[in-house]
């Protein structure tokens, strides 16, 4: 055959097999169940160590399908890991860099909602948004989402017992807590979660569920904290921060607030079940970013401390150490991942927009940071690997920044500041800076996050000032 022939055939090839992809009829593509927690230490759940709070739900997901050790988050916040999520852009690129109200998606930028929607996906999110909010661009029906309900604003996401919520474009009256603590916000979140899910049986389906659960506020109605009673010591944990709830049995509280975001785990995998769907079903279980520090008296840092929820790791949200961004993630698809797996794969947030993309037989944008770990997952092909993984966050008028090559770790906490070197295969405490002992490595490492690193466009704008008063009104507010 002739190389003219030979390039005729290859065409074709190519070309069917787009329209084969293409044409995957519904009950072929696998449902995509994407679920989140908000400030979740990476050893926050059982099956990555975690000894005082019960996970049974969760850790089933890896019992029946894989827990993936070595996975990152966005970023050590939660605005910009949830835009690398949604974009499959580090920070580095991601439009949104920072916790920061001026910072949201414009029409140009390309989210896994927007991807899955085009092959043929119903797509709703729930719960906590970050990147845009009514009247923006970034509003989640804007990006790609058929149906969202949840926060549109962060700030808003830290309150449990409001008194309105938003659906699509509207707002829903959380009535009954005007009188009291009586409708928990983040079980509305997953009772629509679970309505989406009961009503997409006409056409795969994209779920996106960032619960905003574990998140201070700290409260959580008493069904949950019971199990737990008297457990551990009576802690009173406080926030520093006006009308905001805190416990006066704080471990107790935190420990309800993880299980009952477990309890919705299960419902969500018991319908699977009743259905017949979970064969059909990609479900992703993981964290926004580490565990949280500071409160009154630094109180959220010994509740973080005294469940070890960020384990031997250094550091809490808000830092570029370990402690900070990497977090647990876990997968379950039934007869495509095997059962009882585990991989220290490196991988991150910006990994999972090609990844959901290949698992829906469609290509990922043609700007993306990441590499989909369906490989991994399955076990099927070749699993390509990254050269390094990047993250940056604004600091004055310059950016901290972080980055991982292979088994070395940098982080530069400040602009302009020295280098810090860590070996994490050895010390993956962080515990010792050998910076000055690998010059090269440092001057290697520097130069990818040099290489890494685009300015951010302006900022479209302006900022939102919101709090407790626009929308909390219970009587415990003063």
């Amino acid at each position: 055959m002739n190389v003219r022939n030979s390039a005729v055939w290859a065409s074709i090839v190519v070309g069917l097999f787009v329209i084969f992809s293409a044409s995957l009829s519904a009950a072929e593509k696998p449902n995509i169940i994407f679920i989140m927690a908000d400030d979740l230490g990476y050893e926050g759940i059982g099956c990555f160590g975690q000894e005082k709070i019960k996970t049974p739900n969760i850790d089933r997901i890896a019992t029946e399908g894989i827990k993936l050790t070595q996975c990152y988050a966005g970023s050590h916040v939660c605005q910009p890991s949830r835009s690398v999520l949604m974009t499959g852009l580090h920070t580095g690129h991601t439009p949104v860099r920072a916790n920061d109200t001026r910072q949201y998606l414009l029409p140009d930028h390309v989210t896994v909602a927007e991807k899955l929607k085009s092959a043929g996906y119903r797509t709703g999110g729930f719960g906590k948004w970050g990147l845009g909010y009514e009247g923006t661009p970034g509003h989640p029906n804007k990006q790609g989402f058929d149906k969202f309900f949840g926060q549109y604003l962060q700030i808003h996401a830290h309150f449990y017992y409001p008194f309105w919520v938003w659906e699509d474009e509207t707002k829903v009256q959380l009535s009954q807590n005007s009188k009291g603590m009586n409708q928990y916000v983040n079980d509305e979140i997953h009772n629509a979660a679970m309505k989406f899910i009961r009503n997409s049986s006409d056409a795969p389906f994209f779920a996106y569920i960032p619960y905003i659960i574990p998140h201070v506020e700290l409260v959580v109605p008493e069904d949950s904290e019971k199990p737990y009673r008297g457990q551990f010591p009576k802690v009173s944990i406080q926030d520093r921060r006006e009308n905001y709830l805190g416990s006066e049995d704080g471990l107790t509280t935190l420990a309800g607030m993880v299980s009952r975001m477990d309890r919705n785990v299960g419902e969500i995998l018991a319908y699977l079940d009743e259905k017949n769907l979970a064969d059909n079903t990609l479900i992703i279980f993981t964290s926004d970013n580490g565990g949280q520090s500071g409160g009154a008296d630094a109180g959220w840092t010994k509740m973080t401390d005294y469940f070890q929820m960020n384990g031997d790791l250094r550091g809490y949200k808000g830092s570029f150490y370990e402690g900070g961004i990497r977090v647990p993630m876990v997968a379950r698809w039934p007869k495509k991942i095997p059962a009882g797996g585990s991989s220290d794969h490196i991988l991150a947030f910006w990994d999972v927009m090609p990844t959901l993309c290949e698992a829906a037989a469609i290509e990922p944008p043609e700007e993306t940071d990441g590499i989909s770990f369906l490989p991994t997952l399955t076990g099927q092909g070749e699993q390509k690997i990254h050269e390094g993984m990047y993250w940056e966050y604004p600091r004055g008028k310059g950016i901290a920044r972080a980055a991982r090559m292979g088994d070395w770790k940098a982080i530069q906490a400040r602009p302009g500041g020295p280098i810090e070197l860590y070996n994490l295969k050895e010390d993956l405490s962080e515990e010792k800076n050998i910076a000055s002992k690998h010059a090269e490595i440092v001057e290697k490492m520097t130069s990818f996050m040099d290489a890494s690193h685009v300015d951010q466009p302006p900022h479209p704008g302006p900022g939102v000032k919101s709090g407790v008063h626009d929308y909390v009104n219970g009587p415990w507010i003063k």
